[in-house]
C-alpha cells in the first residue's frame, strides 16, 4: 500500500505539479532518506521524455558544510551550482532528514549568510514557475510530530490527498473552492485576525492573492498574498510551534506598529526569533499572509510545510514577499508562523466575519477534504 502511494505522489508531482514533459529537465534534490520517492519519480521524468537530474544528499552534510566552510563560501555560489539551476526547466525538491535537530548549534549568523549566499537560486526558480517542494515521511520526522513511523506515514498521505482513487481531480476540487475565497478576499481592503491573545489588522488592498493547491507546495492548501508593508498594527500570538533550522520557537508574541514588528517575546527560542528578525531591514516586515485550507491535516506536526497548511489557520511571514503577490518587502529571510484560529478565533474581510473557530462560513473547503 506504501509503494503504491509512493508511486501516485511520484505521478502527482511529475505531471500534476510541474507538468513535466519531454525534453524537460528536472532537478530531483533530497537526502537519501527519501530514496524510494526518488527512484520513483526518476522513473516516471523517464517514462515522459524528460530527464532527472537527482542531487542525493547524506546526512551530516550540512552540518559538515557549516564547521569547515570558510569565508568564501558564504559569498559566491559555485559555478557548478548555478549552472545546474540555469540549465534546468523545473526542480522538485524532498525534506526527509534524518536529524530534524542536526543545525541546533549552528550559528545563526551562519545560516543567514548561506540564506543570502543562496538567494539568487531560489528567486532563479521562482522566476521559472516551475517548482515544488514535498516531503518524504522518515523516522525523525514522525519522532518530531510525536507519531510513530506508520502513523505519521498515514498523516502524511492523507494530507496529500493519496488515500483518494484520483488525487488530481481532489486537488483540482481545491483550487476551484479556493478560487472562489480569493475572489471574496480580493474584494477586501483590510484583514482582520481575532483569537488567543490577538488582534492584528493589515492592508491587501490592491495586492494579489495565490491560489496554492498543489502545484509549488505538497501538501497544500492554503490562499496567500504578501500585505501592505506598513499596514500591520496589533498584536498576535503564534501558538503553533515552529521548527526552524533545528532550532523550535513556540509562544511566540509579536506586536506591529506601523507594519513594524516593535515588541517580541517567546516562550521558546526567542533569542533565535531576535536574530531572524535583525537579519536585515526586511525582516521586521510581513512578506506574507497566509490561510490555511487543508482540513486533511488533522493536527500540528512541527513541520511548517503542513502547519501552514492547517485549516482553521492562518500563518504570517516575517521578511521576503512573493513578487507574484504585489508585495515589496525585501529580505533574506521568510520565516512563516502559524496562529491557531480553530478554537475562538475570528477571521474578517473588511469587517465582515468569514471565518469562526477555524470553519469558514460561506465556502465548502472543509468539505473537500471531509468529504472523501
Amino acid at each position: 500500500m506504501i509503494d503504491e502511494r509512493v508511486g501516485k505522489l511520484a505521478r502527482l508531482l511529475v505531471d500534476y505539479s510541474i507538468e513535466a514533459g519531454e525534453g524537460d529537465q528536472v532537478l530531483v534534490s533530497g537526502e537519501v532518506g527519501a530514496g524510494p520517492l526518488i527512484r520513483a519519480l526518476y522513473a516516471r521524468l523517464l517514462q515522459l521524455g524528460a530527464t532527472p537530474v537527482p542531487q542525493v544528499g547524506l546526512p551530516g552534510m550540512q552540518e559538515l558544510f557549516f564547521e569547515h566552510a570558510g569565508e568564501l563560501h558564504y559569498e559566491e555560489i559555485p559555478g557548478a551550482t548555478r549552472a545546474i539551476y540555469e540549465a534546468v526547466d523545473a526542480q522538485i525538491g524532498i525534506l526527509a532528514p534524518s536529524n530534524t535537530r542536526a543545525l541546533a548549534n549552528v550559528a545563526p549568523s551562519k545560516q543567514q549568510a548561506l540564506q543570502k549566499r543562496n538567494k539568487p537560486l531560489s528567486e532563479m526558480m521562482l522566476e521559472k514557475d516551475r517548482w515544488v517542494l514535498t516531503l518524504f515521511p522518515t523516522e525523525a520526522l514522525a519522532q518530531e510530530a510525536h507519531m510513530n513511523h506508520s502513523e505519521y506515514e498515514e498523516f502524511v498521505f492523507e494530507a496529500m490527498g493519496l488515500n483518494e482513487s484520483d488525487p488530481v481531480r481532489y486537488w483540482n476540487d481545491k483550487s476551484a473552492e479556493q478560487e472562489r475565497l480569493i475572489g471574496r478576499l480580493e474584494e477586501s481592503r483590510e484583514i482582520r485576525i481575532v483569537g488567543l491573545e490577538t488582534d492584528l489588522t493589515l492592508s491587501v488592498e490592491g495586492r494579489t492573492f495565490v491560489n496554492s493547491a498543489g502545484r509549488r507546495n505538497m501538501p497544500c492548501g492554503e490562499v496567500f498574498t504578501g500585505p501592505i508593508e506598513d499596514s500591520a498594527n496589533g498584536t498576535v500570538y503564534f501558538g503553533v510551534p515552529a521548527a526552524i533550522a533545528g532550532r523550535e520557537i513556540s509562544g511566540a508574541r509579536l506586536r506591529f506598529e506601523k507594519g513594524k514588528v516593535v515588541e517580541v517575546s517567546a516562550e521558546k527560542g526567542e533569542e533565535y526569533l531576535l536574530s531572524l528578525l535583525e537579519a536585515d531591514a526586511g525582516a521586521r516586515y510581513l512578506g506574507e499572509i497566509g490561510i490555511g485550507t487543508n482540513y486533511g491535516i488533522r493536527r500540528p506536526s512541527a513541520n511548517i510545510l503542513f502547519d501552514e497548511k492547517l485549516g482553521g489557520t492562518v500563518h504570517l511571514a516575517i521578511g521576503r514577499s512573493y513578487a507574484e503577490t504585489g508585495g515589496k518587502n525585501d529580505s533574506s529571510v521568510h520565516t512563516d508562523l502559524v496562529c491557531d484560529l480553530r478554537e475562538g478565533g475570528e477571521l474578517y474581510a473588511d469587517g465582515e466575519l468569514i471565518q469562526e473557530n477555524g470553519r469558514f462560513l460561506e465556502f465548502d473547503l472543509a468539505g473537500v477534504n471531509d468529504a472523501r
